[in-house]
């Protein structure tokens, strides 16, 4: 078990931005929206080339920040998306991308009955500040 993805201990990464910010590439945020349920389902990032690519192909391809590389989201679980739309903020340097996956799948972990959840699959319980599973 991945105790970062699948534990209960709350270890917010506030070090993100800085390591963004040290990229190899120039980034941008895009929050992932369900273009059906509305959820929030991603935060992720684009670079100029991965922005171009994703309207090319009409697919959902990011830029990778951790491993600082193009990538396709879901290539290699098979759970791919189409993109719907793309909404861009009054300054320019943030970006929605409206999708709908190809299959059921949203996220590269999976519950207990190995179905593909939704990357937002765990809520802070105010009281232990443990996190608490909503998709088990």
């Amino acid at each position: 078990m991945n105790s970062l993805e699948e534990g209960d201990e709350l270890r917010i990464d506030f070090s993100k931005l800085k390591k963004v910010a040290s990229a190899s590439e120039d980034v941008i945020p895009v929050a992932i929206q369900h273009e059906d349920t509305k959820e929030v389902i991603l935060l992720a990032y684009t670079t100029e080339f991965a922005f171009k690519e994703s309207l090319r192909q009409r697919s959902l391809i990011l830029w990778s920040t951790s491993r600082n590389e193009l990538w396709e989201k879901g290539k290699t679980s098979g759970e791919t998306f189409e993109l719907i739309a793309v909404l861009v903020n009054c300054e320019q340097n943030s970006l929605v991308y409206r999708v709908r996956p190809r299959r059921s799948g949203i996220c590269h972990t999976k519950n207990r009955r190995g179905n593909p959840r939704n990357c937002y699959y765990r809520t802070i319980d105010f009281e232990s500040l443990k996190l608490k599973n909503m998709d088990v």
